[in-house]
């Protein structure tokens, strides 16, 4: 098993268990608070905390960074994403980085297990905006480094390029209602 597939059927679907805990919605109908209120609510989040705390041994485990032949987004001269081979390259050259960005993700998922002992929705917030960092930080150094400011500089002006170049000028066009 690869890294980027630990990530997208194991580690990502019970982060979300911790993401989706709280949240606030503005619908038709008014402002919706989402919030764990029954047992069965605070266990998604301790199943979703305890996965994520154990995902860091298998993380640590020497892997593929991706499935034979997936390359990522590597390629060509906007390329993003680092090759399997460069996100390789770079763990043997600091594997102390990768050892510490992987611990970070085991201490936000312990510090999502002891909110959820003293069930504190209010912390609830700064478990999803830590786990957020954590799995943000990582993913900037090994997965797309190539998305900093400049990046999303450079994607501002392809996208006011694009809207220029729109027909009938609608640089203000808004979606349509289906």
């Amino acid at each position: 098993m690869s890294v980027k597939e630990l990530m997208k059927y194991m580690i990502d679907p019970v982060a979300d268990n911790i993401f989706n805990a709280v949240g606030t919605s503005v619908t038709k109908h008014g402002v919706v608070d989402v919030e764990p209120k029954t047992e069965e609510d605070w266990d998604k989040i301790r199943i979703g905390a305890v996965s994520l705390a154990e995902s860091a041994d298998l993380l640590r485990i020497r892997r593929p960074f991706t499935p034979p032949g997936d390359e990522n987004d590597s390629a060509g001269p906007d390329a993003v994403e680092l090759s399997p081979a460069q996100i390789t390259a770079k763990v043997e050259r600091d594997p102390v980085e990768w050892n510490a960005r992987v611990e970070a993700l085991r201490n936000v998922a312990l510090e999502a297990i002891d909110v959820v002992k003293r069930k504190d929705v209010d912390e609830l917030w700064d478990v999803g905006e830590n786990l957020d960092k954590a799995c943000e930080a990582c993913h900037r150094s090994y997965w797309y480094p190539g998305e900093g400011a400049e990046f999303y500089q450079k994607l501002q002006r392809r996208l006011e390029q694009f809207r220029e170049q729109s027909p009938s000028g609608n640089a203000g066009a808004k979606p349509r209602k289906q």
